[in-house]
C-alpha cells in the first residue's frame, strides 16, 4: 500500500479521537467525504488500523500496580505459555524477548494479593522455569500511540 502523508495525518487523527466521523476527519483534512471512507477502508483493510478502541485511566479504575514480570521457559514450550499467559484478563502486553528471560508480561493489578495470585499462577504453568517480578513506582509515560 501507498502509505502518504495524508494517510499519516489521518492516522494522527484518529489516535486522539476515533470516535469523529468520516466527515468531521475529511473536513480537518481538507478532502472529500469519500475519499476520507476509502482512505479508512484501505487502512483497515491493510491492517494498518486493526481496530477501534477506548483508553482507560488504570488507576482510576482501582488498578493501582502496573507488574513486569519476566518468565523464562523450557526451551520449545515458549508459544504455547505466551498463548496461555495473554488470556489472562489483565495481562497488558506479552513480548518475546532476548536476554537471560524468554517473555517480557505487563499487567495491571488492583493490589499486591491480586499481583502475588497471578505471578503464582504463572509459575505453576508446566514448562515456566523462573519469573522475576517487576513492581513500576511511577509511570512517566504509557501510551503506544505514536506516529
Amino acid at each position: 500500500m501507498d502509505f502518504d502523508e495524508k494517510d499519516e495525518k489521518i492516522l494522527k487523527h484518529l489516535l486522539v479521537d476515533a470516535r469523529q466521523s468520516a466527515r468531521q476527519l475529511a473536513h480537518k483534512l481538507n478532502v472529500s467525504t469519500v475519499t476520507m471512507i476509502s482512505r479508512i477502508k484501505k487502512l483497515e483493510q491493510k491492517k494498518i488500523i486493526e481496530g477501534y478502541t477506548v483508553r482507560l485511566n488504570h488507576g482510576t479504575l482501582g488498578y493501582d500496580i502496573t507488574g513486569i514480570i519476566e518468565v523464562t521457559t523450557t526451551k520449545g514450550k515458549m508459544v504455547e505459555i505466551e498463548d496461555e499467559i495473554a488470556k489472562v484478563e489483565n495481562v497488558c502486553a506479552v513480548y518475546d524477548i532476548t536476554g537471560t528471560a524468554d517473555i517480557m508480561v505487563i499487567g495491571k493489578f488492583k493490589d499486591r494479593k491480586s499481583l502475588s495470585a497471578f505471578v503464582k499462577k504463572i509459575s505453576s504453568i508446566p514448562n515456566v522455569e523462573n519469573t522475576i517480578t517487576h513492581l513500576v513506582l511511577n509511570t512517566v509515560k504509557e501510551d503506544y500511540r505514536f506516529i
